[in-house]
């Protein structure tokens, strides 16, 4: 009578899935334990060997899973020292405009929101240039704090152009945002984002309840509808909690999700 042939289980302790490669197995264990909150940021993964023994598979297939969980950002490794969860940045694509408090919700976090100031000033000759008015034009300016699980993740300094958003102060920025309430009520047809890592000022600081020695990542955003500008929003991030970035298909198109 034939062998009966050996079944593998997989890493979550359940048969083998079929179709699923054994390093993905070990990803998805790995993920689950992170998730979960089992394996919280900071948290040192067991090693290499250790994962050999519990799993039974070879360490090449370890490897090769820490290593594709190392490119997605999961987890980090140190020479010497070992696997360990990596810090839940939050992340902000660049191309398109991104819904904050969606994206923190989307991640299973609270979304917080204050208005800090809304009023209409005159535009100062760098606002005016941005915007494409001359300089002590009236516009409108809004400065508002995002906050993910009573963190502080983004402060966000705008400008409007009043003969393109007429009730933008109107409106209730208590209750809605300016960039929720722009995106519903004016179509843009072109976009520009800028990257720059700075230091905060003392009062940027305090608002993200941040060290002013540490550095920040800066999304200047602006907005045209039909070669008229709309706004301009400067975005600071501390950069130890906020990430930047785009995933592109072949094609040049975003891809989200």
């Amino acid at each position: 009578m034939p062998a009966k042939p050996v079944q593998r289980k997989a890493a979550t302790g359940s048969p083998a899935v079929q179709g699923l490669a054994l390093y993905q197995q070990i990803k998805s264990f790995i993920i689950g334990k992170i998730q979960d909150g089992s394996w919280p940021a900071g948290h040192r993964l067991p090693s290499e060997h250790e994962l050999v023994a519990q799993f039974g598979i070879s360490r090449m297939t370890i490897n090769r899973a820490l290593r594709e969980l190392v490119e997605q950002r999961r987890i980090v490794r140190q020479a010497g020292v070992g696997s360990f969860v990596a810090e839940d940045k939050a992340q902000s694509t660049l191309l398109q405009i991104a819904n904050i408090a969606r994206d923190i919700r989307e991640r299973g976090h609270e979304w917080g929101y204050r208005l800090l100031l809304a009023e209409r000033i005159a535009a100062s000759p760098d606002v005016a240039a941005w915007l494409d008015l001359r300089a002590g034009e009236s516009v409108f300016h809004s400065i508002c704090l995002h906050l993910e699980d009573g963190t502080p993740v983004q402060l966000e300094d705008r400008y409007v152009n009043p003969q393109v958003v007429p009730d933008f102060l109107s409106q209730d920025l208590t209750r809605t945002p300016p960039s929720e309430y722009l995106v519903r009520q004016v179509p843009y047809d072109q976009i520009e984002h800028l990257v720059d890592a700075v230091l905060p000022s003392a009062e940027q600081a305090a608002r993200l309840a941040m060290s002013a020695a540490e550095p920040c990542l800066l999304l200047t955003r602006r907005t045209w509808n039909r070669h008229v500008p709309v706004t301009v929003v400067r975005c600071l991030h501390p950069a130890s909690r906020y990430r930047l970035g785009s995933r592109l298909r072949a094609d040049g198109n975003p891809s989200f999700g």
